[in-house]
């Protein structure tokens, strides 16, 4: 026998099926299984008996029907029938086990003569006798479905063998507690779960929407054409499936009709979550129905129109049926309203009087049709449900308890304009929704409730007759909406949709062209998006001077292409058009972006400017400006190397954005500050932060590329150099696209580093090449602390020792007197690299100006860099000084988990003779892993082959290869399996 659960696709509910899978392997065991109709309790007892590994013939199951009167016993009977194929090899059996022959005559040929008296008790006998059949069978599950619909003998004896199970027995129970007999538990309120005896109540909720994206990816994301159903790596396509299997709790297998991209799927699965509320089999129903619709390319707009899920709308009318009229007054009036409502809103809205409503809501919630989600207020208890109410209402009912809801809600202060507008739209007048809609959107802008007003203003704009006037206002009030929200496609897709109405006024446009310029230029990480700007900037020139001064401040912003050149110029003429047209707000943009530049020019002169910025006006765009001014120079503060400076800057920032509600600010913030805890050593962790913060923020640039670096960083520090590369190109891609020059020679930097390592120096140049030009067109010398160590050590590795001069000497020239100790930390690097052939004590004097600079900033593997490099220095002259500085290196690369840094220190110390640290391999650990096995652990659990290994580690691959296999043995896992070993061990 198959458990249903066990199909493929099942998605969610882990920790309940881990809680079931235990009891069911603690026999005695009772479970009380619990949820709604469709929530998908069958399915998670299918899962967890597969889970636990229970045969088949081990599971005896019996079903409750809605019959009128059902049979005593009758679930319990029905299971134990299933039982011959155990039974039958049952020798010895007790005699009390032959009351059950008159219960069970399909088994009478298995059980013992019944030996009991005529006058016995009829109950005590049955149950001594399943008492002693139980114990005949072993370990074996009694599982009773639907015990809802039990009658009061059943649940009386499931009762009895609950409270003092067989060793073997685990009895699962489910059942809907809304249709509950008077609303009682199960099994009754006398039954506690008896000491020694594993389980209790389990209860079931719905899928949340994260696990309805699951569940659509895994049943449509096999026919996009790529096999990318989780995201994973392509393969061929999917034939699309029959109907069968199970999915989070009903019957449905992988694969769908054509026409769902992978693009498409979280649509459906909003779309899905929102028709179903997490509904397992109103969901599978509808992908069902999109399976066999093979001739939709829209699978959206299908579902947007399909009825909802049968399942769902017969359920519903079988608990409606039931209710008075009251009641279903209350309820219709209740799916009008839509949010909770309590009884005097409820009243006016029905035409019901006081005792009326209290008594439609008492039968409602009794039948389990409304529930009470907060004190006496009143909804739904899911929003498909009240769907499913509201299109029964008759058209001309319904219009009247919209026009009821209409003129109780005008009655508040302040008045619920959304709500309002909302009851307009569903009496049909247009004219008077338009007017209601941008009330209600002005008042939620007012609020600072963007959740509510963004909708408002979409959906204005999509009426046709729109005057031009309501439009242009509409079309200004979601782009200033837009300006603050995070970077997403959506928001952005909208946005270029204004811009193309035709019936838009010109500067009107201009306003959007200019937000959506901004979203994609800034947030977007595209400079495509100045183009945008630039038009907008000529859009606004003639009737509205400060947004086009707006414009002009923010080109000002692009460093590439050679618009650095032009900076000047823009910035003045920004400043006449404010002086045509004062406008506070735009001058405090001017200003900010004037920081920004002090800040990339390492201007000593820029923090007391700082500190008198507004942090506390009433205009919440001053605010922003601020914000944005702390977070770019924060940022930036981090290039020049003022961490502390910009730790507090960031945070103040990230505070301030989320005071104002400026999410993607607020979302910079937190990225910046990561990558801050990444330049202070503070890894562990770290990569997982940023998955979360990536996974949170999936469309904004700034959290891939920032993550791609650290990344690439970490890998490299561990020999892992391909991923390395990998990861550095990444962020590079990203840098080619970028108005900013920073994150080109950032990635620059760590690829060509990893390509000094893996193909010598001439590759670098080349690498570096690119960054170098870049760096000197943009004049980013401030920001070069990075980049003009490896660039210097790759030209003159390549034989170029007059290049790798001049560079260090232009370097020295550009930035001194700048403010930029990062810069002159890599400066003392470079110049140390250049002294090695020709002035060694030089070049030990600028390695250690390096170590102490970067020491200062609050960089440890900056400072181990340096010390390395300082201990090379003085290898031949201070052995033991050399020594010291080359231990405190290692001790820095193993405390990061640098491996492979560590490792190459040991490599180094050996060929230079620097003296014979204790190995590890001398001393007997046993079972545990040495030093050397946790290095080799750490790696394999990363996925890095053997050979990756050894380049890595310094060690030859017959070594590694020795290594691998003791901590396999030590372990006692296979390789896949290390990395979770070694969390669990908490090696």
């Amino acid at each position: 026998m198959r458990h249903d659960g066990g199909a493929p696709g099942f998605v969610g509910r882990r920790r309940e099926v881990a809680r079931l899978v235990r009891a069911l392997r603690a026999a005695p065991a009772v479970v009380l299984v619990e949820g709604d109709a469709g929530i998908g309790k069958s399915a998670l007892v299918g899962r967890a008996l597969a889970e636990a590994e229970v045969p088949g013939e081990g599971v005896l199951t019996g079903r409750c029907h809605p019959v009128a009167e059902p049979s005593p016993y009758g679930p319990v009977l029905d299971a134990l029938r299933r039982s011959r194929p155990v039974l039958a090899g049952v020798a010895g059996m007790p005699p009390s086990a032959g009351a059950l022959r008159t219960w069970l005559p399909d088994l009478a040929d298995l059980l013992p003569e019944n030996t009991a008296g005529a006058g016995a008790d009829e109950r005590y006998r049955l149950t001594q006798g399943l008492q002693a059949l139980f114990g005949a069978l072993g370990e074996v599950v009694l599982l009773v479905e639907d015990a809802q619909w039990a009658d009061r003998a059943t649940r009386e004896l499931l009762l009895l063998l609950a409270r003092d199970p067989h060793p073997g027995l685990s009895l699962v129970v489910t059942y809907r507690p809304e249709e509950l007999p008077d609303g009682a538990p199960v099994l009754g309120t006398a039954y506690r779960c008896p000491p020694g005896v594993s389980g209790g109540l389990l209860r079931i909720e719905p899928l949340d929407e994260a696990e309805v994206l699951e569940l659509a990816r895994t049943v449509l994301g096999t026919c996009t054409g790529t096999g990318t159903g989780t995201g994973g790596a392509a393969g061929p396509a999917a034939a699309p499936a029959s109907i069968a299997g199970v999915v989070a709790g009903t019957g449905l297998a992988s694969g769908a009709g054509p026409g769902v991209g992978p693009g498409t799927v979280p649509a459906v699965a909003r779309l899905l979550y929102e028709r179903s509320g997490g509904l397992p089999a109103a969901v599978v129903e509808d992908l069902a129905a999109l399976q066999e619709d093979g001739r939709q390319t829209d699978p959206v707009a299908f579902l947007s129109g399909a009825d909802l899920a049968r399942g769902l709308r017969d359920a519903v009318a079988e608990r409606l049926a039931g209710l008075g009229a009251e009641a279903r007054a209350v309820v219709e009036a209740v799916a009008v309203l839509e949010e909770p409502a309590g009884e005097g809103l409820i009243a006016e809205v029905s035409a019901l009087s006081a005792e009326q409503v209290s008594s439609g809501l008492v039968e409602a919630l009794r039948a389990g049709v409304l529930s009470e989600p907060e004190p006496a207020r009143y909804a739904f208890r899911w929003e498909p449900a009240r769907q499913v109410v509201y299109r029964r209402i008759p058209g001309p009912t319904r219009s009247a308890l919209h026009r009821r809801a209409i003129d109780a809600l005008r009655t508040g202060r302040p008045q619920p304009l959304a709500r309002i507008a909302a009851h307009t739209r569903a009496l049909g007048d247009r004219d008077a929704w338009q007017q209601a809609a941008e009330a209600a959107a002005d008042q939620a802008v007012e609020q600072g409730d963007t959740a509510v007003a963004g909708p408002l203003l979409r959906e204005l704009l999509a009426e046709a007759d729109l005057a031009p006037e309501r439009r242009g206002r509409a079309a200004r009030a979601l782009s200033g909406l837009a300006a603050n929200a995070a970077y997403d496609a959506a928001s952005t897709e909208v946005l270029a949709d204004i811009i193309a109405d035709p019936r838009l006024p010109v500067a009107d446009r201009g306003e959007v062209r200019l937000t959506l310029g901004l979203r994609v230029a800034v947030q977007g990480g595209d400079r495509v998006g100045f183009a945008l700007i630039e038009q907008a900037a000529d859009e606004l020139i003639a009737e509205r001077p400060a947004r086009a001064a707006r414009a002009l401040v923010a080109l000002a912003m692009n460093e590439r292409d050679g618009a650095g050149a032009a900076v000047r110029e823009r910035m003045a003429k920004a400043a006449a058009a404010l002086e045509s047209e004062p406008d506070e707000e735009v001058a405090a943009a001017y200003r900010a972006t004037r920081l920004t530049f002090q800040a990339r020019e390492g201007d000593p002169e820029l923090w007391p400017e700082l500190d008198r910025l507004p942090r506390d006006a009433s205009n919440p765009e001053l605010v922003r400006q601020t914000t944005r001014a702390l977070f770019n120079v924060g940022d930036i503060a981090m290039e020049t190397g003022h961490d502390q400076r910009a730790g507090r800057l960031l945070a103040e920032s990230r505070a301030l954005a989320r005071q104002a509600a400026i999410s993607y600010l607020e979302c910079y913030s937190r990225i910046a500050l990561l990558r801050l805890d990444g330049l202070a050593g503070r890894w562990q962790g770290l990569e997982e932060r940023f998955e979360a913060i990536g996974t949170e923020y999936p469309d904004v640039a700034m959290a891939r590329v920032e993550r791609a670096m650290l990344f690439g960083r970490m890998a490299a520090s561990r020999g892992r150099l391909a991923v390395a590369r990998a990861e550095f190109e990444s962020a590079a891609r990203y840098g080619e696209r970028e108005s900013q020059v920073t994150t080109a020679i950032r990635a620059a930097a760590g690829l060509g580093a990893v390509e000094l390592v893996e193909r010598g120096a001439e590759a670098a140049a080349a690498v570096l090449a690119p960054a170098v030009a870049m760096l000197r067109q943009a004049g980013a010398w401030a920001r070069a602390g990075e980049l003009l160590p490896i660039a210097v050590e790759a030209v003159r590795g390549a034989g170029d020792e007059g290049a790798a001069r001049h560079l260090t000497e232009e370097a020295a020239e550009a930035i001194d007197g700048a403010d930029a100790p990062a810069a002159h930390a890599g400066l003392a690097l470079a110049r140390g690299v250049l002294l090695e052939g020709t002035d060694p004590c030089g070049a030990i004097e600028s390695y250690r100006e390096a170590r102490d600079a970067w020491r200062g900033i609050g960089r440890p593997y900056e400072v181990a860099k340096a010390e390395e490099r300082l201990a090379r220095a003085l290898a031949d002259r201070d052995p033991q000084t050399a020594a010291e500085r080359l231990a405190a290196a290692e001790a820095t690369y193993t405390t990061l988990g640098a491996a492979s840094d560590a490792a190459r220190c040991q490599h180094v110390r050996r060929d230079l003779g620097l003296g014979r640290m204790a190995s590890p391999g001398r001393r007997g650990y046993g079972e545990a892993l040495s030093p050397r096995e946790r290095q080799v652990a750490e790696l394999v659990g990363q996925g890095v082959s053997n050979q990756d290994i050894a380049q890595a580690l310094f060690l030859s691959p017959r070594t590694v290869e020795h290594h691998v296999a003791s901590v396999l043995r030590k372990l006692g896992v296979g390789r896949k399996d290390v990395a979770e070993a070694l969390a669990e061990t908490g090696s």
